[in-house]
């Protein structure tokens, strides 16, 4: 399947939004100015080419009527600064300049003057947009036409329209940026409710969110933090009531203890029935001891912010160790060079964690088969490899929960509260690292520490 569209972000909405209101009032706005500019230069040219048409109309008429000159000498003795002249005299043509004369005048505008009245129109030609305006000389036989050219207005409003498409983009910009800015301010408040939950994710249960005198956020801000207070007030609660509760059984426990094994001591003066009672006694004594220890290693963790340590342990060296104290044998090691394997942390935590993934593959998969320390990347990885069936793919992640064991767990394997691995999981986020579950290549599951490497 095709992965949709990613979503976009709330800072990339308001940006956008500040950027297309921008640009829609900008386009308004500049439109409009175009517009309104284009309206009063036309109309500033054609009044100016309208006045200087009737100007040269009059001064036409009364040359040619006192003078006695031909139409020519009169034509050259106007001014050419705003248009050429064109003049029709019955059925004769004359001009100021070679390069305007009779083509240019359109037919429209000649009927409209020769039926007696002014009139003007703005055409192309190959020279560039005129306007022509014509006015009829009454009682003279002659109609005059003012050519006046347009090309210089039409280079001064191309110009004025680049500029303004020129401000209309600059301004979408100015506007999607000051979006950017607005929507940081915006999303600041959120940003740091994520980066305080992700803290206290972590453990930092006294992280809290600083005071506040903005109105719309001091409710956020309370209600936050009286739910951190809440949060951390129940789980100190838990975590005292399990130690509590872990430190009452201890002795009894010990009671019970000693009681069996004098019970023990007499194992030959019992009968068939009782000696295996008394043998179920012991492992079923021997399992909740167990599961006692473990409850009291998680209630240190949990009370212990310092359980990370900072100290330089070689891991290739502390599972020689352990293996030797354990009686398995040291061949299951293999391992990289002490100094490439050092990390950092607490030892006694760490050497608990290893202990933990050796007992886990004895207790409930047959043993281990293969025990690697490697160096990878800025990484000390530590893998267990045992003899068991395997770990399905979907019951992986939740073996490291707390209480929970896997449905397959090998024939013959021995009962356990599933704390074991728990703690190793909480070891490793102690110390900045990870534990995993896969797959072996040697056919059972694989048990994965992994620690930031430190420096040798």
């Amino acid at each position: 399947m095709r992965a949709g569209p990613r979503p976009t972000g709330l800072r990339a909405r308001v940006a956008a939004a500040f950027g297309l209101g921008a640009l829609l009032v900008s386009a308004v706005l500049a439109g409009s100015t175009f517009l309104l500019a284009r309206g009063y230069l036309l109309d500033q040219r054609e009044s100016a080419a309208t006045a200087a048409a009737f100007v040269d109309a009059d001064f036409l008429r009364s040359r040619l009527a006192t003078a006695g000159t031909g139409v020519d000498d009169v034509l050259a003795e106007l001014s050419t600064e705003g248009g050429d002249v064109v003049v029709r005299r019955g059925d004769s043509w004359y001009s100021t300049s070679l390069e305007v004369g009779a083509r240019d005048v359109p037919a429209g505008l000649r009927a409209i003057v020769e039926s007696g009245s002014a009139g003007r129109e703005r055409v192309d030609s190959a020279a560039g947009p005129r306007l022509v305006v014509g006015v009829p000389v009454a009682g003279a036989d002659l109609d005059v036409y003012e050519v006046a050219p347009l090309g210089e207005l039409r280079s001064v409003l191309t110009t004025l329209g680049w500029v303004l498409g020129a401000a209309a983009l600059a301004a979408s910009a100015a506007g999607a940026g000051v979006g950017l800015w607005a929507s940081r301010r915006v999303v600041q408040p959120l940003d740091q409710v994520a980066g305080a939950a992700t803290r206290i994710a972590a453990g930092e249960l006294t992280t809290r969110l600083p005071a506040t005198d903005d109105p719309d956020l001091v409710a956020i801000v309370g209600s936050f933090n009286t739910m951190v207070d809440a949060l951390a007030a129940r789980i100190d609660r838990d975590a005292r009531f399990v130690g509590d509760v872990s430190h009452e059984l201890r002795s009894p426990l010990t009671s019970l203890t000693t009681a069996v094994e004098v019970m023990g001591a007499r194992r030959g003066d019992l009968d068939d029935r009782s000696r295996q009672a008394l043998t179920l006694v012991e492992q079923q004594l021997a399992r909740f001891r167990a599961t006692l220890d473990d409850l009291l290693q998680l209630v240190r963790l949990d009370n212990d912010p310092g359980a990370g340590g900072d100290e330089p342990v070689a891991l290739g060296g502390l599972v020689r160790e352990v293996l030797a104290a354990s009686g398995r044998p040291a061949g299951l090691l293999e391992t990289d060079p002490e100094e490439d394997t050092v990390v950092r942390g607490d030892k006694a935590w760490l050497e608990r964690a290893v202990r933990n993934l050796l007992d886990n593959a004895d207790r409930h998969a047959g043993g281990a088969r293969a025990v690697r320390v490697a160096r990878r990347g800025a990484s000390v990885v530590l893998t267990v490899d045992d003899a068991g069936p395997g770990i399905p793919p979907e019951d992986r992640e939740r073996v490291f929960e707390r209480f929970a064991r896997g449905p397959r767990a090998a024939r013959g394997s021995l009962p356990g509260a599933g704390l074991g691995l728990a703690i190793v999981a909480d070891v490793a986020a102690r110390h900045g690292g990870a534990a995993w579950c896969s797959g072996s290549p040697l056919g059972g599951a694989r048990m994965s520490l992994s620690l930031p490497a430190g420096p040798a």
